[in-house]
This record gives structure tokens, C-alpha cells and sequence, in this order.
């Protein structure tokens, strides 16, 4: 019997930077309603889902820059997610920016939320590899503050039992870096779960604009190929407050095939069947760690070459 989850890939067009939260949950609902109405079982928003994406601006005050942020969720504006989901009977994913008193310490994180089809939250994530600059470059034409603005995500890599299988979850920069698809695997996900805000264009590295869309699918598929899982990756896509982002918000086989991509740089829910069992069967064959994974001889000709080496313990 195959065990099949359906998804909806929920991406976000641009949200005005005087938008409220109430518009961008109102937003939000009316995707994961037409994904309900598609048969999903689970609808994916992107990162910070709940505002425009204020890293890209150089932001003074604290209050004002604490504003951007969400003490507890869910909350007030946020709640109508939570109870639509449970009256629908529907799981999401949410990404947003969160901000926690933690011994006495403001801490700030890029964070996300995987809710169950009862409107219970399964587990949470908080960005680990923190892109962009820690302090202003005013001759940019826009500014990625993340490290600046965020702490580096304290909770590790995890995955949850839910939804018939194991799901995973991860944020944006995340998705550039083999080490987390290869931790989510070892911790037996099948599906991992991820939001982005990706400009078309980099300040700092010029030369690589003409890249932007190639690298974004490039990760992504690469991940989802040699850890034999699927891979959600969820965008928020076109002109925001003056940044063009790429979009491209797609679902990935374990095979490494794009089986659904959004067409628009506009709210757009792109839907597919995915069977986890595939994940399953090409972890028995193709990519059986166990009986194929190597750590402790990965580091030996160099050893026995003299060279330094480091190797997994």
C-alpha cells in the first residue's frame, strides 16, 4: 500500500511593506482553502510568510525592528490559520519571524512552524545558516540584514512523525548547504519542508545574477536526489518594496525531478501527489546508507599519503 501525501506549494507574491498581518493571513487562508479544495493534506507557506521581507533594509530603532516580529504563536492575527486548519482538517507549515525572551536575552530567529491537520503545532525550526551581512551597506541597492537582525537558530535539525511519514524542515539559505538535507535524512525524513525569499539579483556578487534561478532548483533537486527524499521549497516570488525575487516555488521527487512549479510571480498554489514510498524504495537501493555509506574510510588514502584529514567520529 502506498502512502501518498498530497501537497500544496503556496507561493507568496509580494506583500507591501505597510501591509497588515490580518491581509497576509487573510492571504494565506484563501491558498490553503483552494489546497484543501484540491484534496492536499498539507499546505506549504514560505518564510517569513507574515510580512514583507524586512532584512532587505536598514532598520535603526529596535522597537521598530521588533515590530517585524512575533512573540508567541500562534497569536492574535495568526490564530485564523491555526482554527481554518483544524475546521478543514489540514496541515501547514509556516515561516515567520520570531522573537523570544530567553533568560532574560531578546532573541530573534528566523523561524517556522509545522502544524497537524487538528491545528496543534508538530514541532518548530529556526534558521541555521543566516545569509547576507551584519551591518549596513548603504551603497547597495538593498541591504540582506539577516545576520544582523536574526541569532542563529538554537534547535538543530529535526524531524516529525506526521502526515503518514517523516517530514522535515529547514528555511531559505538552509537549502544551499548538503549538510542539511543529509541530517534530515539521517534522521529518516522523507519530505522536507522549506520557504524562501530569493532575489534575482546580488549586490555583493554580480557575476552570479544570471545564476540565480539555476542555483536556486540546482540545490534543491540535488538535495532531494542524493538523500532520496522530497523536496517542498516555497518562494516569495516578484517586486517587493523594490527587490525582484525569483519565485520559482516547486515540489521535488526523491528522483530529483520537478514534478510541480508554480508559473506566476503572484500568490499561486501548485499541487502534487507525492508518494512516499518512492523515498523509501530508492533509500533500499540507490541510497541505502547503511550499506553504503563509507565514514570511516572516507578519510583513509590521505592518511596513509600523510595529509591531514578530519573524518566523522
Amino acid at each position: 500500500m502506498t502512502r501518498v501525501i498530497t501537497v500544496g506549494a503556496a507561493q507568496s507574491g509580494p506583500i507591501h511593506r505597510r501591509e497588515s498581518r490580518a491581509d497576509a493571513v487573510e492571504r494565506l487562508l484563501v491558498m490553503m482553502r483552494q489546497a484543501h479544495a484540491k484534496g492536499c493534506d498539507l499546505v506549504v507557506f514560505t518564510e517569513c510568510a507574515l510580512t514583507a521581507f524586512f532584512p532587505h533594509w536598514y532598520i535603526e530603532s529596535q522597537d521598530e525592528l521588533d515590530g517585524w516580529f512575533e512573540r508567541k504563536m500562534p497569536n492574535d492575527a495568526t490564530q485564523p490559520l491555526f482554527d481554518e486548519a483544524a475546521r478543514l482538517g489540514i496541515g501547514f507549515h509556516l515561516g515567520f519571524a520570531e522573537l523570544v525572551d530567553e533568560e532574560g536575552q531578546a532573541r530573534h530567529y528566523n523561524a517556522s512552524v509545522l502544524v497537524g491537520s487538528d491545528g496543534r503545532i508538530i514541532g518548530k525550526f529556526r534558521k541555521i545558516h543566516l545569509p547576507g551581512v551584519s551591518e549596513n551597506i548603504p551603497e547597495h541597492p538593498f541591504q540582506n540584514l539577516e545576520k544582523l537582525y536574526f541569532d542563529i537558530g538554537d534547535l538543530g535539525f529535526n524531524a516529525w512523525s506526521a502526515f503518514g511519514g517523516i517530514i522535515g524542515t529547514c528555511i531559505c539559505n538552509d537549502r544551499r548547504w548538503p549538510e542539511t538535507y543529509r541530517v534530515l535524512a539521517l534522521k529518516g525524513a522523507e519530505m522536507i519542508l522549506l520557504g524562501y525569499n530569493t532575489p534575482s539579483h546580488n549586490p555583493a556578487n554580480l557575476t552570479a545574477d544570471h545564476l540565480a534561478c539555476f542555483h536556486n532548483h540546482l540545490c534543491m533537486q540535488a538535495g532531494a536526489y542524493q538523500n532520496a527524499c522530497w523536496v517542498v521549497g516555497v518562494a516569495k516570488a516578484g517586486v517587493e518594496e523594490g527587490v525582484a525575487q525569483i519565485g520559482q516555488s516547486c515540489i521535488i521527487a526523491p528522483t530529483g525531478e520537478i514534478v510541480a512549479m508554480a508559473a506566476t510571480l503572484e500568490d499561486e498554489l501548485i499541487v502534487a501527489e507525492c508518494d512516499l514510498d518512492l523515498a523509501s524504495r530508492t533509500r533500499e537501493t540507490s541510497f541505502n546508507f547503511e550499506a553504503n555509506r563509507r565514514i570511516e574510510h572516507y578519510g583513509l588514502i590521505a592518511e596513509q599519503r600523510g595529509i591531514e584529514t578530519e573524518t566523522e567520529p
